[in-house]
């Protein structure tokens, strides 16, 4: 959870209150979804990341991973 929040915080910098208006955010989606996640509003945006929540856990840990990794 602590890799989520922290992946939140710096990715939606400008947006926190509004992840779905985040330009990085918003291509970061568009390039793992395709399509299904352009021009999202806040209940598409809600939507699909509750849809899709077992991937974003997959990809923040290899957030994680890799962070680790540039560490070492």
């Amino acid at each position: 959870m602590l890799i989520a929040l922290r992946y939140y915080w710096v990715v939606a910098k400008g947006y926190r209150l509004r992840p779905w208006k985040s330009p990085y955010i918003q291509w970061r989606l568009e390039t793992f979804f395709g399509d299904e996640a352009d021009d999202l509003g806040p209940v598409q945006f809600f939507s699909l990341m509750w849809r899709e929540r077992a991937r974003m856990e997959r990809f923040l840990k290899w957030v994680g991973e890799r962070k680790s990794a540039h560490r070492s």
